[in-house]
């Protein structure tokens, strides 16, 4: 079955394709510009894949959290798909899929997604089973996640994603936080981890959910 996989959560777009024939993937740190890419960048896969779009099987894209306007583009495209051709939708907690790839780490994985105003869509994971509930948090509260879920001061933690570098500065000057590491991939986007989860696991149609927020937009924020 042919499976494509939309990522659009945060700054990179990543679009992926798994056929008969093997696995394809681009990404581009778009910022704001996903819904001009984001079809373009499938079609472009299916071209080069010898498919057409209506070859597609499977579609599969991030629930959330992550950013209001691209969640609501990836799932606005996911649906279309899924509702054009008669196909399965599957959605996966972005910050479920950022994390695993990072399952065999010998420590904790924690993912984040830079959420403004000084927070960051966060969770911590361990041998890829989530040690923490999803969390909107300030530095100083992940800060104390980490230290509450380390098996000792000397666990190693890895963040990833494309809130990472930007969480890291932040504990490691503001909380001295050690044992801790970037992911030389955190930016690459979360498709191709997106493809994995749906061929591996058993994972029910999302054509009828919508995303996952942790907090109510500016907009709803501003009218309320």
């Amino acid at each position: 079955m042919n499976i494509l996989a939309l990522d659009t959560s945060d700054q990179v777009l990543s679009v992926a394709l798994a056929t008969e024939a093997g696995v394809s993937c681009t990404a581009i740190d778009s910022g704001t510009r996903h819904s001009e890419l984001l079809m373009e960048c499938a079609a472009w896969l299916c071209k080069n894949a010898g498919i057409k779009p209506s070859d597609v099987g499977l579609v599969v894209c991030m629930k959330g959290p992550g950013s209001f306007t691209g969640l609501r583009i990836g799932f606005s495209a996911a649906k279309g798909i899924s509702l054009a051709l008669n196909i399965p939708l599957v959605a996966v907690p972005t910050l479920d899929c950022l994390a695993y790839p990072l399952s065999i780490w010998p420590g904790i994985a924690l993912p984040a997604i830079d959420a403004k105003k000084g927070c960051f869509f966060a969770a911590l994971y361990r041998e890829g089973q989530r040690l923490t509930d999803f969390m909107d948090a300030s530095p100083e509260t992940i800060f104390k996640e980490i230290v509450h879920s380390r098996l000792s001061p000397q666990e190693q933690v890895i963040l990833t994603g494309c809130g990472a570098q930007a969480l890291y500065s932040r504990l490691t000057a503001d909380f001295s936080l050690a044992h801790i590491t970037v992911n030389p991939e955190s930016r690459s986007g979360g498709a191709r981890e997106l493809l994995s989860i749906a061929k591996n696991g058993t994972l029910n149609n999302s054509v009828n959910s919508g995303p996952l927020y942790l907090r109510k937009s500016d907009a709803e924020l501003n009218a309320g």
